[in-house]
C-alpha cells in the first residue's frame, strides 16, 4: 500500500489545498466537495478515505477523538498503516468500497493516546462516495463514542421541518445528515411521487428538491405541492444556477451544485424565517 497524505481540516486560517495531493477545490468532483463541506462543519467526528491512494481527510472532532495533533498546515504524510476506523475490518471496508453503506455499533478501536496504547468503543457509520457515473471514489466514516448522544446543534425554528427530495441515495444521505447536523428535522424521498405522498400525509416548512428527478421533475413537484401547502418554502438544488427561478410561476430559491454549506445554511435560515410560526 502506498503512503497516504494526511490532511488536517479546519476553517481558519484558509487551507492552501494546492499544496496537498487533492489540488485546489475547484478541481474536485462534487462527490468530494460536498462531503468535505459536511466534514468541516459537522460536530460529529468524521474522516474520509479518498481515491486509490487512500488520501485521509478528517475534522477537529476526529482528531480530538483519536488523540491526534491537529497540524496547522495540510499535506503531511502518515505511515502506511491504515487509521483504525479504516483498517479494523478489511472485509467490511472492502464491502463499502464496493458500494455498501454499513453501520457498526460498539466496535473496539485500538488507539495510541497520550503516549500510551488505549481502546475506545465507537459507533461507526460508513458511506461510499460515488461520482456521477456511480463509481465509488471514496469512503466517509462518521463516528461517536458508543452510546453517546449526538452533539447538540443550534436549534432552528420548529416549523422549519424539511422534506429533501433527491434520487441519488448517497447524495440524499449526505444532505440529510448535513441538515440534521445544522439542527433541522428532516425527512426524505427518492422521487416526486413519493414526495407527494409524504406531503399528503404530513406538513413541512421547506421543500428542498433536486430539479432533475426521474419521472416528475422537481419543478412539477413543487408546483403541485404548493396547491395544497401554499405556505411551503421551495429551495432547489440544480446545475442551472439561480436564474431559472425567474421563469417560474411560483416563488423559489435555487442553489447551483456544488454548493457550500455556509450558502445552504443562509438559504435555509432565510426560508425558515418565511414559514408561518404555527407548529406543524
Amino acid at each position: 500500500m502506498t503512503q497516504q497524505d494526511s490532511i488536517s481540516l479546519h476553517t481558519l486560517p484558509p487551507l492552501d489545498w494546492s499544496r496537498t495531493a487533492l489540488g485546489p477545490p475547484s478541481c474536485w468532483p462534487p462527490c468530494l466537495r460536498l462531503p468535505v463541506d459536511i466534514l468541516l462543519n459537522c460536530p460529529l467526528a468524521m474522516a474520509i478515505a479518498w481515491g486509490p491512494e487512500k488520501i485521509l481527510l478528517y475534522n477537529r472532532a476526529y482528531a480530538s477523538l483519536m488523540g491526534m495533533r491537529l497540524e496547522s498546515v495540510p499535506g503531511g504524510t502518515v505511515p502506511i498503516m491504515q487509521p483504525p476506523v479504516f483498517g479494523w475490518n478489511g472485509a467490511a471496508l472492502e464491502a463499502v468500497w464496493g458500494g455498501a453503506a454499513l453501520a457498526y455499533a460498539g466496535q473496539a478501536m485500538p488507539l495510541w493516546r497520550d503516549g500510551a496504547p488505549s481502546e475506545l468503543l465507537l459507533d461507526l457509520h460508513y458511506t461510499p462516495l460515488r461520482d456521477e457515473g456511480g463509481a465509488v471514489r471514496g469512503v466517509l466514516c462518521a463516528m461517536q463514542l458508543a452510546g453517546a448522544p449526538a452533539p447538540a446543534a443550534q436549534e432552528p425554528p420548529s416549523h422549519a421541518r424539511i422534506l429533501v427530495v433527491e434520487d441519488n441515495p448517497d447524495a440524499r444521505y449526505l444532505v440529510c445528515e448535513m441538515l440534521r447536523a445544522l439542527g433541522y428535522e428532516v425527512e426524505s424521498a427518492g422521487d416526486g411521487e413519493q414526495a407527494l405522498a409524504m406531503l399528503r400525509d404530513s406538513r413541512y416548512g421547506i421543500l428542498f428538491s433536486d430539479v432533475s428527478l426521474p419521472g416528475m421533475s422537481g419543478v412539477e413537484l413543487a408546483r403541485t405541492a404548493l396547491r395544497s401547502q401554499p405556505q411551503l418554502q421551495v429551495v432547489f438544488a440544480s446545475g442551472y444556477g439561480g436564474g431559472f427561478t425567474s421563469q417560474l410561476d411560483f416563488a423559489a430559491v435555487s442553489m447551483q451544485k456544488p454548493y457550500e454549506i455556509d450558502q445552504l445554511r443562509q438559504v435555509l435560515a432565510s426560508a425558515a424565517a418565511r414559514v408561518p410560526t404555527v407548529r406543524l
